[in-house]
């Protein structure tokens, strides 16, 4: 028996990393899964996103756990878009319980630096993206009779850096948001949470511009070069954390283990809230 038996999730962002890690945990729970991806590259951010393909893989692997899966190539920008979507997957697979906002994407710049279009890429994917999947699902887990929305924040949803202020007010839009939904689905007996990770070793942090800006020094730095920066962002010696790590915690707030768990902001962030 799992946790998740009958229930259906959706998973924003599920191409790959967290989001893929996050559907094939809920399958493998139980649930079936409607997995929602943009399968395109945003040109203000540097590095490449998920495709086609990859959303085509987490349905395959979905379906190895003996799970139903039906995805979705949309951009969660897009409110329109979204609510066909998740309609016509509701309408497949007949319910929805749970909601992991995660779509995000992440560039940097200083405050003088950052052009238009990396703003308003960030705040539509990473703050609007996360409304959009709200307000798009909401009456669907209300007629399930209850359940669970996990956002996928940041640790720059709790606290500040320099070089990414259009990242942090996002993430810190993300936690004001879960709060506010906390009170108004509260009644409906939908409890609704927040994760908020350290760096997570996925390509949103796998590539060379990140390298870039922990080893300016070196032409072409690589992950090994850039470890040592990765792990000044925490107090415990590690440089990352694992999709896992996010997965454990999404499942627990998702499930009946914290049925009486709502509005809470989860670091998992090997000690990154403390510096």
């Amino acid at each position: 028996m799992g946790r998740f038996d009958g229930k259906v999730a959706l998973v924003t962002g599920a191409a790959r990393g967290q989001g893929r890690n996050h559907a094939l945990g809920l399958a493998r729970e139980g649930a079936d899964v409607i997995v929602v991806d943009l399968c395109d590259d945003i040109r203000s951010v540097p590095y490449a996103l998920g495709t086609e393909a990859d959303l085509a893989e987490t349905v395959k692997l979905v379906e190895t756990e003996d799970r139903r899966a039906v995805q979705a190539v949309v951009d969660v920008r897009d409110a329109d878009a979204m609510a066909g979507a998740v309609d016509a997957a509701v309408a497949e697979l007949g319910r929805l319980d749970i909601v992991v906002a995660n779509a995000g994407v992440c560039s940097y710049g200083g405050i003088r630096d950052l052009t238009t279009a990396q703003w308003d890429d960030m705040i539509g994917t990473n703050l609007t993206g996360v409304f959009n999947t709200a307000r798009t699902t909401i009456e669907h887990v209300i007629a399930a009779g209850g359940g669970a929305y996990v956002l996928t924040s940041s640790v720059y949803g709790l606290k500040g850096n320099g070089g990414v202020a259009h990242y942090t007010a996002a993430k810190h839009g993300v936690t004001g948001l879960m709060k506010a939904m906390t009170h108004e689905f509260a009644p409906h007996g939908i409890r609704v949470n927040s994760v908020h990770p350290t760096t997570v070793d996925t390509d949103m942090i796998q590539h060379d511009a990140q390298y870039k800006l922990f080893r300016p020094d070196l032409e072409a730095p690589t992950a090994e070069d850039a470890k040592a920066g990765f792990a000044s962002l925490n107090i415990m010696p590690i440089p990352w954390v694992e999709t896992s790590d996010i997965t454990t915690a999404v499942l627990f707030l998702a499930s009946d283990d914290a049925r009486y768990i709502t509005g809470v902001a989860l670091p998992v962030d090997a000690g990154s809230m403390q510096i």
